[in-house]
C-alpha cells in the first residue's frame, strides 16, 4: 500500500487521503479491507476511517482508494450514514430492500356517486358527437377551390398585391376615425 495524496481538512478534523493498494493475481479488495489498512496505517481506529471509493482499471493489479480519516469517533458523525453502510460487512449492512409495512387499517373505498340520467346518455354516445364535429370546422376554413370558379389561362387582371380578399362577412369597410 501507498500513499499518494494526502490533504488535512482541518475545518471537517480529518485526513483525506488517496491510497494505491496492490493486488497482483487477486481481484479488487473490498473496502472492510482497505479500510483495516488504512487504519493500521494511520494509526487510527476503524470508526474513525471511511472508504470513500475504490477504482481499478480493467486488467490491473492496483487499486486507487480515496479514505478519509477523522481525529476522533465525534468528528466522524458527519459521515453521511450511506457511506456508513457501505463500509460494514455485508451481514451487518442496513439493506436497502422495501421495508415491511405495518398493515393498516383498510381505507374504506369511495363511493361513486350515482350519475344522472342525461349524463349516462351523453356518456353513451360520445362517438356520435365527435364525428357531427368534425365535418363543421371544415366548412368554416378557407373553401376548396372548384374548376368552375377557376379562371381561363388568358390575360387578365390581378388584384393588387397589397389587397387581400377576405371573407363576405368581414367584407364591410371600418369607420376611419
Amino acid at each position: 500500500m501507498e500513499v499518494v495524496e494526502e490533504h488535512v481538512n482541518s475545518l471537517l478534523h480529518r485526513r483525506e487521503a488517496k491510497l494505491v493498494v496492490h493486488h497482483e493475481g487477486a481481484g479488487t479488495p473490498d473496502r472492510i479491507t482497505v479500510r483495516k489498512l488504512a487504519s493500521d496505517h494511520f494509526k487510527a481506529g476503524l470508526n474513525q476511517v471511511y472508504v470513500r471509493s475504490i477504482a481499478t482499471r480493467t486488467g490491473g493489479s492496483s487499486a486507487l482508494c480515496v479514505v478519509e480519516v477523522y481525529e476522533d469517533p465525534k468528528s466522524a458523525e458527519i459521515v453521511p450514514a450511506y457511506v456508513k453502510n457501505r463500509n460494514l460487512p455485508k451481514d451487518q449492512r442496513v439493506s436497502k430492500q422495501k421495508k415491511e409495512v405495518e398493515p393498516r387499517p383498510a381505507a374504506p373505498a369511495p363511493k361513486p356517486k350515482p350519475k344522472p340520467a342525461a349524463e349516462k346518455k351523453a356518456e353513451a354516445k360520445p362517438a356520435e358527437k365527435k364525428e357531427e364535429a368534425k365535418p363543421a370546422p371544415a366548412k368554416e376554413g378557407k373553401p376548396a377551390p372548384s374548376k368552375e370558379a377557376k379562371p381561363p389561362a388568358g390575360k387578365e387582371e390581378k388584384p393588387a398585391a397589397g389587397k387581400e380578399t377576405k371573407p363576405a362577412a368581414k367584407a364591410e369597410p371600418k369607420p376611419k376615425a
